[in-house]
């Protein structure tokens, strides 16, 4: 055989080497051996990808979630009595532990209807990539049903009432249904048709609603406005909270990403107006103008004006934004601080169902 034996020239030899060293190639996924440097991370992040440590970033954000729960749930502990301080109203005994209970039962209602408002606002997206965004809605709704427990349990404790009796109670019947919608919606998102849980949360907020007026004059008309003020503010919190969920999972894809930002904000005005009008309604028919400064109700009510006022800023940076700039990342962050004012808005408003009714100290009342 021609090449069973060693070259006849060593010089060859050498040079066949060398040649064998420089042109084999290299493994793929390993780096390179020879003292190339690879390419800084700004390059790379402009194909799509995030800088920084995964670790690092899947450590903060559970961290920053839990640190905000917490806050919001302190400002709804300590809300109630900061409202009514020198107005001389009297407070419901636990105000407070009521206000985090139901904090955390709007939270769970709006988390769950986004999740199901969001993916019809997905599906006609074209070119979306495909990467799913993982569901909340079966723990929020069972954190739901634990508050709203917790209520039925606060509330037999005050009136020093066995849980039997207490169910016979309005409220406690009501937050009993409430407790029940509830689980029954959480069950729906574990199965193959989450789209069910519609029913079950329908009577929750038809339930909420009702046990939210149960004063003599018209409670008929309030529950009506506040079914449809709740329904609105659900769909507008949980639904931005998805979108941006899923934004973040498709920032490769910012084409994509600035359209479903786009049908969000589309849907979002009909929302805000949903809510201006019945807001507003609920206001004149609940706030007597003597008492807006001097009761609980007047100040709490102020401060949610006040915060509605900066969502609607953000919301309205972020559509000009949207409008001006192919690149979502501008509107995102906007949207993402409009997001952490939703949230303090759903302490306020939880504060606001707790605090007394401030006709009592009306002169007119």
């Amino acid at each position: 055989m021609t090449f069973s034996g060693p070259p006849a020239d060593p010089a060859a030899q050498n040079r066949l080497g060398l040649f064998l060293t420089t042109a084999a190639p290299r493994p793929v996924g390993h780096a390179p051996c020879t003292g190339a440097i690879p390419g800084p991370p700004a390059a790379r992040s402009r194909t799509g990808a995030i800088p920084g440590p995964p670790a690092a970033r899947s450590r903060t954000g559970p961290l920053l979630v839990c640190a905000a729960g917490g806050l919001a749930l302190l400002i709804a502990l300590l809300g109630p009595g900061v409202a009514a301080r020198g107005t001389g109203e009297l407070q419901m005994p636990g105000a407070g532990l009521t206000a985090a209970l139901r904090t955390v039962l709007f939270t769970a209602l709006a988390l769950h209807l986004g999740e199901l408002l969001a993916p019809q606002l997905i599906r006609p997206v074209r070119g979306r990539p495909r990467t799913p965004v993982r569901s909340w809605a079966v723990l929020a709704s069972l954190a739901g049903a634990a508050a709203a427990a917790g209520q039925i349990l606060r509330l037999a404790v005050a009136g020093g009432l066995d849980l039997t009796e207490t169910y016979g109670t309005r409220e406690g019947g009501l937050l009993l249904v409430v407790a029940n919608g509830l689980v029954l919606a959480a069950i729906c998102a574990a199965t193959k048709r989450p789209d069910l849980a519609l029913i079950p949360l329908a009577v929750v907020i038809g339930a909420e609603a009702l046990r939210a007026h149960p004063e003599a004059y018209s409670p008929a008309v309030g529950a009506a406005l506040t079914v449809v003020h709740l329904t609105a503010a659900s769909l507008w919190c949980g639904g931005l909270l998805y979108v941006l969920r899923t934004m973040w999972h498709w920032r490769g894809s910012p084409v994509a990403a600035r359209t479903l930002l786009g049908r969000y904000a589309r849907l979002a005005a009909w929302l805000y107006a949903a809510l201006a009008a019945t807001g507003t309604v609920s206001t004149l028919r609940r706030l007597p103008l003597d008492v807006v400064f001097t009761s609980a109700y007047g100040r709490t009510l102020l401060a949610k004006l006040v915060l509605m006022a900066v969502v609607s800023a953000l919301a309205l940076a972020a559509r000009r934004r949207m409008l001006q700039d192919h690149d979502p990342s501008v509107a995102h962050r906007l949207a993402r601080h409009e997001q952490v004012v939703l949230g303090l808005v759903v302490v306020v408003s939880a504060i606001l169902s707790v605090v007394p009714d401030p006709h009592r100290i009306s002169p007119g009342g």
